[in-house]
């Protein structure tokens, strides 16, 4: 079905189950609970979950299949940002075109990086990947402030006319799916409980499956299985009379593509853009988050910018009032001393837990969350199967 095997259709299921029902499953705690402060349903964060999880997505088609780690990849994001935003000032409104251009910006983009960086391989392409990344910053930053606003950025004003628009004189133009603002939400009360169900989320998720499907084409395809064999080895490849460099450009430009997609769908939910999107440290998140997730895997990338996206949103709120607030029952110098053991690590020092955490990750688990989940599988299996033997075994004969 979908030319996909029944292992992959299930995983599609599975993530399309999870993305459709995510206002429910990530708002488990009541609003009147001290417990709410982890529920992480509301639209923004929603949005963001999805959004990165395609940057993911696209950044692993490149560093999963072939093994070129770019340290450069939020130049993408960032110039699919701006191509998606200058749409949406010149032409139309409409969030559709503006995506589109996009990922057209950001694919001819990366033919011209890719071209050049991938003259070599290892550590030098990487370091030549930060180099792009950073001069595009820079040239964001300042050189080109007439066509990226520089320092502020550029976002959509009341003096923008679009041309396929109908605003009226000094109407500011929002972001619309022929005609539905991406900002429209439906909540749902039940009981203490809320649900927003946001529009401009279910338009991006539905992005993010369509991308989700298409990498697991390109996992399974002959495509994917040359690109494997140059993650493998390279040198004994081109023994074979078989020129890497046509595949290896062509797996960049996708994930670069990828990456214009999640920038055009950053616009498209919320319409501004600064040149802060191309710095290295975005470039250096996504890597995190697809070593975090399972480097080569399909949904790995995915629960790795959950993951990071939610640390960032959700434990960086947590400041010293919440804490004492949870600790209360305790005595007052107890209290006082497990905030202050506590503290470093949530608020601005979340990212001391997610240092933690990758470091975990790498050292103990080095395929990922995904990695952790196949394990707990096999030892609820295999305790599973110990019951119904009785937990004995047969003595060899």
């Amino acid at each position: 079905m979908l030319g996909l095997n029944k292992k992959d259709l299930q995983l599609m299921l599975i993530v399309t189950g999870l993305t459709m029902l995510a206002p429910f499953i990530l708002n488990p705690f009541p609003e009147s609970s001290g417990m709410a402060q982890f529920n992480a349903g509301y639209p923004d964060l929603m949005q963001r979950f999805v959004i990165f999880g395609i940057f993911a997505i696209g950044f692993n088609l490149l560093f999963g299949l072939t093994g070129y780690l770019s340290f450069g990849h939020a130049a993408f994001l960032g110039v699919g940002s701006y191509g998606a935003i200058w749409m949406m000032k010149l032409v139309t409104l409409n969030v559709i075109p503006a995506i589109f251009m996009g990922v057209i910006v950001a694919g001819i983009f990366s033919v011209a990086v890719g071209y050049i960086c991938l003259r070599r391989s290892g550590i030098y392409f990487s370091i030549l990947t930060l180099a792009f990344a950073q001069m595009s910053y820079a040239l964001a930053y300042s050189v080109l402030t007439p066509i990226t606003g520089g320092e502020t950025g550029l976002q959509i004003k009341s003096t923008d006319r679009p041309l396929l628009s109908n605003l009226a004189e000094g109407e500011t133009g929002r972001a619309n799916l022929f005609g539905m603002d991406m900002r429209q939400s439906f909540e749902l009360n039940v009981g203490d409980w809320l649900f927003t169900f946001n529009a401009g989320y279910y338009i991006a998720a539905v992005v993010m499956l369509i991308a989700f499907y298409i990498s697991i084409r390109i996992f399974r395809s002959p495509f994917g299985l040359m690109l494997r064999a140059i993650k493998s080895n390279q040198t004994r490849m081109s023994y074979t009379g078989l020129n890497p460099r046509p595949h290896t450009l062509a797996a960049f430009v996708i994930s670069g593509m990828y990456a214009g997609l999640a920038g055009g769908l950053l616009v498209a939910m919320d319409t501004q853009v600064g040149p802060e999107r191309m710095f290295w440290t975005a470039s250096g998140e996504v890597v995190l988050m697809t070593i975090l997730g399972g480097v080569g895997t399909l949904i790995g990338p995915v629960l790795g910018a959950g993951v990071i996206k939610y640390m960032e949103n959700i434990l960086s709120k947590i400041n010293k009032d919440v804490l004492h607030e949870w600790f209360a029952f305790m005595p007052d110098g107890l209290e006082d001393f497990i905030v202050f053991l506590v503290y470093p690590f949530i608020g601005k020092g979340w990212h001391l837990t997610l240092g933690i955490l990758f470091m975990l990750v790498v050292i103990f688990l080095p395929g990922g969350l995904v990695e952790g989940g196949q394990r707990i599988g096999k030892w609820i299996k295999n305790r599973g199967k110990a019951k119904d033997t009785g937990g004995s075994t047969e003595p060899a004969e």
